[in-house]
């Protein structure tokens, strides 16, 4: 009976590294997906790959809530239970946003090709890259120079998408005379430019377990 008992408070560690493994290997193929959209020119084709997005954004949804139901059934968690909350909630707020680009490329039927888009989808592929990577750490918690290196790649994409969103912005009212081509683009770079905002949130707590448990 005690060692019954006892397993009750055995920390089910492997649950939560590969539910966490899980949905970011999940987001780095949304973003490869959103790569592949952002220079494909047929309307239709974009349509295909649209929907096979939202399939990955209805699985990530699926194990973020697998990772709330594990929360509140086991006593003992791997690190703070507040970290694994708000990595999960980060993780999907990633996979929201890339998926809600996609979906407004299309819906506004703006031209894809626009150097602007194009740029910050590889700025958020790359950021998923990091976050992706830091995630994997996390099992052991080892290499910590590895995780700082990717928090830090996170904030320079951050970064780097802030750059293109403000000289996309400055390039879109320069060029463009139609008003609602105007409010179109820039509610897709803003939706593109969240989404590395959401990595750097996701790397905000991968470095806040890094300082906690490392």
């Amino acid at each position: 009976m005690a060692l019954n008992i006892l397993k009750f408070f055995i920390p089910k560690d492997k649950v939560f590294y590969t539910l966490f493994e899980n949905a970011s290997s999940n987001i780095e193929q949304i973003a490869v997906k959103l790569v592949e959209l952002v220079r494909e020119t047929d309307f239709n084709k974009r349509a295909s790959i649209i929907k096979e997005m939202e399939d990955l954004e209805h699985q990530n949804d699926d194990i973020t809530h697998e990772i709330f139901v594990e929360l509140g059934k086991n006593f003992i968690t791997p690190f703070d239970r507040e970290d694994i909350h708000s990595l999960a909630l980060a993780l999907d707020d990633i996979c929201d946003h890339i998926y809600a680009s996609a979906k407004k490329i299309n819906f506004y039927k703006v031209d894809p090709s626009d150097q602007g888009i194009q740029k910050l989808a590889e700025v958020i592929y790359d950021s998923v890259l990091a976050v992706n990577q830091a995630v994997l750490e996390l099992r052991n918690l080892k290499n910590t120079k590895k995780i700082v290196d990717c928090v830090i790649k996170i904030n320079s994409a951050e970064n780097q998408a802030d750059d293109i969103f403000d000289l996309s912005i400055e390039r879109l009212f320069e060029t463009e005379n139609d008003a609602k081509q105007v409010i179109k683009r820039r509610e897709i770079y803003q939706t593109l430019e969240n989404a590395t905002d959401k990595c750097e949130d996701a790397g905000n707590v991968i470095e806040s377990i890094v300082v906690k448990y490392a």
